[in-house]
């Protein structure tokens, strides 16, 4: 996988595919995540930081509000897993959040149901 990016591809296709494909198909990735190893994982992580800024914000904040929302039914150790994964690359290279839309983004989670919120906000503070 190193040198390509595979998870940057699927992740630009997964935000132009419609809602009933989108869903299901960014579900089962994001339970692979889960088998994946350590530095496989960084690679993945490290890709999305890196596709999601070169795609126009309508498709990416569907995917993103769909990530959002997957991540809500996911178990709470998955959820501080994920979140700490993509925190920790992060914080490695804070430059990659520049080219983010970071109010789009607040946006997209303000739109999430209250107990969805709840859940990932307690989540983070975790």
């Amino acid at each position: 996988m190193v040198g390509e990016n595979f998870a940057g591809n699927i992740i630009i296709n997964l935000a132009n595919l419609p809602d009933f494909l989108r869903n299901p198909i960014l579900k089962k990735r994001m339970v692979e995540f889960f088998t994946l190893s350590e530095p496989e994982q960084k690679e993945v992580i490290n890709n999305a930081l890196e596709a999601g800024p070169t795609i126009p914000f309508p498709n990416f904040s569907k995917l993103f509000k769909t990530w959002l929302k997957i991540l809500t039914t996911l178990s709470e150790e998955q959820r501080e897993g994920l979140f700490s994964a993509y925190i920790i690359e992060v914080s490695k290279s804070p430059q990659k959040l520049i080219e983010f839309n970071l109010d789009g983004i607040l946006e997209v989670f303000l739109t999430l149901e209250e107990n969805e919120k709840t859940i990932l906000a307690n989540t983070i503070k975790k």
